[in-house]
């Protein structure tokens, strides 16, 4: 195995493990640059980056590449073409650099991947309004759907398609400034700011782009500070018909923690979800990857993928990764079973089965609460709704018995569980915006 193939077999296993958002923003452009006594150096496009990879996920890293090659005990990381600092002989000691504002703000890049376009984005009925709308904002920017809020569960292509919104601009209004940031790297630049005392050059450098791209924005649910000031850039861009279009896992109505005056402002515009694929589209979107990793497969190992994992693209793209990995290093064509066994792990964990404490689990983190909350006694509303919610997914997907909801919740009486399952059926019925946070906890406890 050469040292690029080596890093991609590390890098199919991180997507199992990271949101496609993160994995775009923290290991694209990033490969292997040198391979030396037992030790790779990673090359990464800037110090923002690397400190990122060092802190958050050196040691996942390191344990896969263990794994892979046990020959190898360490990994160093460099930005760009930075050269070697230490002698051969001496051992890798990671540290961690001192981020420098200055770098962040004046990073030119825009934040997009090139490979997101619309051409190669897969269409069915699952996500045609959310398509429709992102080419409307692509070819009138700031004019339409302003903002543009996508929201559906992990792994479905909302990354995807707000790149694709980035790229489009890019190609037919070139003059344009653009910016795509997970959530996660727009507080973390914040912080920076702050800690630098920079808040206004970043605030700056953000109320000048045309269009400004937010994915994940649920992320700033409880972060009181960011979401003051993503309020103010947020006013200025829209009073400017500068285009803003933000991503979630939920609806607005849905997401805990949120300043009212945001909610607003997300509800003002287009709202429109993505929810899962099904076979033939399934089947469709693996067909359009085989031929972008110019690989080839049967069409009864993609229809066995297919079959096999339903609810997140990211996943199909990560068996894909797998078995394209093992064609180049065997270097032969691979069967059905070959296929099968392969992706044992993965399909075994498609499989998993669902227990109530799962349910509890997810609904508890949709709703942003601490679990040991929806297991209490307590009857503050933002801990009721959640309790009924969690209450009625056990009865009307597992078919617990209300004596066992009723223990499960710390021995309420079954009555309980009976009035919660009423009460949300009823609500099911006249609320779409419940109907919609439910499917969407299903889809989470299902990927």
């Amino acid at each position: 195995m050469d040292q690029q193939e080596l890093w991609q077999a590390i890098l199919a296993q991180v997507q199992f493990q990271i949101s496609q958002a993160n994995f775009a923003t923290w290991f694209r452009n990033t490969k292997i640059s040198e391979i030396q006594d037992g030790r790779i150096v990673i090359s990464v496009p800037n110090n923002f980056s690397k400190e990122w990879l060092e802190n958050k996920y050196h040691k996942f890293l390191l344990k896969t590449l263990h794994k892979l090659s046990p020959e190898f005990k360490e990994i160093k990381y460099i930005v760009g073409s930075e050269k070697k600092q230490e002698r051969k002989t001496q051992k890798s000691i990671i540290k961690t650099p001192q981020l420098n504002f200055q770098q962040f703000v004046a990073e030119r890049e825009t934040g997009l991947n090139p490979k997101y376009q619309f051409e190669n984005f897969v269409v069915g009925s699952f996500n045609e309004l959310a398509y429709a709308a992102s080419w409307g904002v692509s070819e009138k920017p700031g004019l339409v759907y302003n903002p543009l809020f996508v929201y559906g569960g992990v792994g479905l292509g909302k990354t995807h398609l707000l790149q694709s919104i980035g790229n489009q601009v890019k190609k037919k209004f070139s003059h344009k400034k653009i910016k795509y940031l997970t959530s996660e790297r727009f507080t973390s630049g914040m912080v920076l700011a702050i800690k630098n005392q920079n808040l206004e050059a970043f605030k700056t450098k953000l109320k000048g782009v045309d269009l400004l791209i937010i994915d994940d924005i649920q992320f700033l649910s409880g972060k009181e500070k960011t979401q003051e000031e993503f309020f103010h850039i947020f006013n200025i861009l829209y009073e400017g018909n500068k285009q803003i279009v933000l991503s979630s896992d939920r609806p607005p109505k849905a997401i805990s923690s949120l300043e009212e005056r945001l909610r607003s402002r997300f509800e003002g515009g287009m709202i429109a979800d993505i929810s899962s694929p099904d076979l033939e589209t399934r089947i469709a979107i693996l067909k359009i990857k085989i031929k972008e990793k110019n690989i080839s497969l049967s069409d009864k190992i993609l229809e066995y993928i297919a079959t096999h994992i339903k609810n997140n693209i990211r996943e199909l793209e990560g068996a894909l990764n797998q078995l394209s990995m093992s064609q180049r290093i065997n270097k032969g064509s691979l069967g059905i079973e070959d296929a099968q066994n392969i992706l044992k792990k993965v399909i075994i964990k498609n499989k998993k089965t669902v227990d109530p404490k799962k349910f509890i689990q997810i609904v508890a983190e949709f709703y942003d609460i601490k679990e040991k909350d929806i297991l209490s006694p307590s009857r503050r509303q933002e801990i009721v709704k959640p309790r009924q919610i969690a209450m009625y997914l056990l009865r009307e997907n597992l078919k617990c018995s209300y004596p066992f909801i009723g223990r499960k919740f710390r021995g309420k009486d079954h009555t309980t569980a009976i009035y919660a399952k009423q009460k949300i059926q009823e609500e099911l019925k006249k609320n779409e915006s419940l109907a919609e946070e439910i499917n969407l906890i299903k889809q989470r406890v299902l990927s």
